[in-house]
């Protein structure tokens, strides 16, 4: 044995019903799967060290030692769905850790033997022999645990060969089978037996009844007999003495009535504990028998199965009826009172069942998959062990009834009422349910909100999944006891509390309309331990931010996370992991939003009041103001004015320190001569009366030019810094050239005070004219002035 284990071979030998490749391929160094590739040989190219190969659904029709002989470690071999026809076994000799041969489905007729020591699973069933495949070398495999074969015939001769090895199971498939002699199948020593017969063709009785004496673990498949039910053999007495099944299976049952009845007389007088039915069709009528024989049969059987015996659990399957005009009233009252624990009938189409008529032992019973009605059980007081009820995929649809129909069993722990139509829309009546159900399904029906005033107060367990509940009312029955909690695929807006629920541990909310989940949710559940909130359409905003917050600190008390919970909406954020959603503190918080938005105004306001102080704003709104109010006033008081004449060539402005150098150099020089200036002078033109600023503002609308003898002093002069100001505003008003700056004395950057912005702009854009010191270079500075202010001014000015 090489060192793979027999845990990975036979796990290897499951997944390969699961391999469905067209194209070979090879699993890993160990698995090579050839399976479905239209092979019609063994391929040369099997990797040497491979231990696993399927070579299944192929057209393989021979095999030969070359093509096995250098797979010295191969352990498991699927050969089967192929076209072999003969089978030597001494291709395999060099195989010597073989232990899975897989040959089903062929057609083998012929089989040359050879010990195989190592061979655990031989597997020769569905092929076309006679006689069974079973030779000498055979009985000299004694590792073998499972024997696959296939006849037409048996005989009591076929197993001489191996009646001596311990099998776990063997499996006959008897297509076209033609002959059994009795006591055969007796000889073999397997603890299950699983017999297939072929689905057109009447069952071996006999074979039935060996069976039954040979294996603890009984299944046929394929039960028909369409002769005589008077030619149907019961089994000896002696016989019956040897039944050993416990576990019987039978799939595919097609009998008539009596013959179904003869076969539960025979088991309930045997050993079997497990009877499994599925398939099962009982047909008629009855030909063969009188109402007398009948009715006496189904006396015997009732009689039987009430008194009980070792059967325990029967568990029927599918089930059709095919027997016309017949009072099934019987047949319910024999279901409803066998003496067994444990009763299954699933897909029957039974529309009632029958309360017993005496204490019952059922303590499991499950009617899945009918058409049972709200009328089942009520007023039932002799189910009182029952503790499984399952009645899912009928047509119930009043949730008090079933209340009431539970309130006498007094074991029920469990009941499934999923997949009906249930409704409860609140009733006078309070709903009565079995003090001990502590397990309840109603999942798949259509409960809403009103469902919670009509539970049982006990409940530990409760799965109200795929129903139409929009919220948990508050105020409802405290369910205290209350564990798990499953509510998916409904219509909830968000997460239920638990004030009804204190020892709530598990939660179940997927696939609802929760959009924002509430994040105090642990606060008010503090004993839940899993929470399943994902498949919800959520809406990423700030108030998704907490219950992202409140995963990273529950401790992994989300299921699901982060794969489950993705945005919905926006339609931008669709897609997104709520993990990878992140929205800033600021954006969230509103308070926090509040006073940053009132500290930024705070500091914006502080910002804007300086600069105002610095910039001497108010000063300039104040002077922009008094030019507003001048011009008003002067156009109310003289509309005509204002279709302003120029009267002078140029108002000069200066700071009283330098009036001896305008008194003395600028206006004698300009206003001398023919042909002299008209200069405007505050102190000769200003009209008494009229405020300094309005006298300011009307000489120098009445100016051609305005002259600024700037000097330190000027800077000094809070007047000399209105008129430029007013000058500098009629520059831009009327798109004018008017300004003419005189530097009479340098002026230090650093002495200008900052509000006299204005002035540091003129002097760094605007060309000034500089006093010179030497006198050779004055005759040019006045010719400059002159022709600077140079303006033929109106006669009506001139003549005033």
């Amino acid at each position: 044995m090489r060192p793979l284990t027999n845990i990975y071979v036979f796990a290897c030998v499951f997944t390969f019903t699961l391999w469905n490749n067209i194209q070979p391929t090879v699993e890993d160094e160990f698995i090579a799967n050839y399976s479905s590739s239209l092979l019609t040989n063994v391929p040369k190219n099997i990797p040497v060290h491979t231990h696993v190969l399927d070579l299944s659904h192929n057209m393989i029709s021979g095999l030969s030692i070359s093509e096995f002989i250098y797979l010295s470690d191969l352990q498991v071999l699927n050969l089967s769905h192929n076209l072999i026809t003969e089978l030597d076994f001494s291709v395999f000799v060099f195989n010597e850790d073989l232990e899975y041969l897989d040959l089903s489905h062929n057609n083998i007729l012929k089989v040359y033997c050879q010990t195989l020591a190592c061979l655990r699973h031989l597997d020769l069933s569905f092929n076309k022999f006679t006689a069974l495949p079973i030779c000498q070398e055979l009985g000299n495999m004694f590792r073998l645990e499972y024997l696959g074969l296939s006849a037409t015939m048996i005989q009591r001769s076929d197993f001489r060969y191996i009646i001596h090895l311990q099998l776990h199971t063997v499996f006959l498939t008897l297509e076209y089978f033609s002959l059994y002699e009795p006591q055969s199948l007796m000889a073999l020593n397997t603890r299950s037996l699983h017999i297939v017969f072929a689905a057109n063709q009447n069952f071996s009785f006999p074979l039935l009844y060996d069976g039954m004496s040979t294996s603890e673990n009984l299944q046929i498949v394929n039960l028909r007999y369409t002769l005589s039910y008077k030619d149907f053999p019961p089994p000896s007495l002696m016989l019956l003495k040897k039944i050993k099944t416990t576990a019987l299976t039978l799939d595919t049952v097609d009998l008539q009535w009596a013959i179904i009845l003869q076969i539960f007389l025979l088991i309930w007088h045997s050993h079997v504990e497990h009877l499994t039915v599925r398939n099962l069709t009982f047909r008629g009528p009855l030909v063969d028998l009188t109402e007398y024989e009948f009715l006496a049969l189904l006396s015997s059987v009732e009689q039987l199965i009430s008194l009980g015996g070792s059967m325990k659990v029967l568990t029927l399957e599918h089930v059709r009826n095919k027997l016309y005009y017949f009072n099934q009233e019987i047949l319910y009252r024999q279901f409803s009172e066998m003496n067994i624990a444990s009763l299954t009938i699933y897909d029957a189409y039974m529309p009632h069942m029958l309360c017993p008529n005496r204490t019952s032992s059922f303590q499991y019973l499950n009617f899945s998959h009918n058409a049972l009605t709200d009328e089942l059980f009520q007023n039932c007081g002799t189910l009182t062990v029952l503790k499984s009820l399952i009645l899912q995929r009928n047509k119930f649809e009043s949730l008090l009834k079933v209340s009431f129909m539970t309130s006498h069993m007094k074991s029920l722990k469990y009941l499934d009422m999923s997949s009906n139509l249930l409704r409860h829309d609140g009733a006078d009546e309070q709903c009565q349910w079995a003090e001990s159900l502590s397990e309840l399904d109603l999942s798949s029906n259509q409960l809403t909100d009103a469902v919670f005033e009509c539970l049982p107060v006990n409940i530990k367990k409760l799965d109200l999944q795929n129903n139409q509940i929009a919220s948990v009312p508050k105020g409802m029955a405290e369910l205290k006891s209350l564990k798990e909690l499953n509510l998916a695929s409904n219509r909830l807006a968000d997460l239920p509390g638990c004030s009804g629920f204190t020892s709530l541990e598990f939660l179940n909310t997927e696939m609802n309309s929760i959009l924002t989940p509430s994040a105090d949710f642990f606060q008010s559940c503090p004993k839940v331990r899993e929470l399943q909130a994902g498949h919800n359409p959520f809406r990423c905003s700030c108030e998704l931010q907490d219950f992202v917050r409140l995963e990273r600190h529950s401790g992994g008390k989300l299921f699901g996370w982060p794969a489950a919970y993705m945005c919905e909406y926006p339609e931008d954020l669709r897609g997104t992991q709520l993990k990878d959603f992140h929205l800033t503190e600021l954006a969230c918080n509103t308070m926090l939003l509040l006073v940053t938005a009132l500290l930024l105004m705070l500091l914006l306001v502080a910002v804007v009041a300086f600069l105002c102080i610095y910039l001497d704003v108010p000063w300039y709104l104040r002077m922009t103001w008094q030019w507003t109010q001048t011009k008003r006033r002067a156009w109310h008081s003289h509309p005509k004015e204002q279709e302003a004449i120029l009267q002078f060539h140029a108002f000069i402005s200066y700071s009283e320190r330098d009036s001896l150098w305008v008194k003395n150099e600028l206006i004698p020089n300009l206003e001398k001569g023919e042909g002299g200036v008209q200069l405007c002078q505050h102190e000769r033109n200003f009209v008494p009366g009229k405020s300094i600023v309005e006298n300011i503002i009307n000489c120098i609308e009445k100016s051609y030019k305005s002259i600024f003898v700037l000097s330190p002093n000027f800077v000094q002069s809070e007047w000399c810094h209105y008129e430029l100001y007013f000058a500098h505003h009629k520059l831009f008003s009327e798109n004018s050239n008017s300004l003419i700056l005189i530097l009479l004395e340098p002026i230090p950057p650093y002495i200008i005070p900052a509000r006299y912005h204005k002035l540091k702009a003129l002097m760094a854009k605007r060309t000034y004219l500089e006093w010179p010191k030497e006198r050779s270079k004055r005759a040019l500075f006045w010719a400059n002035l002159r022709a600077a202010i140079s303006y033929n001014l109106p006669m009506a000015d001139a003549n005033e």
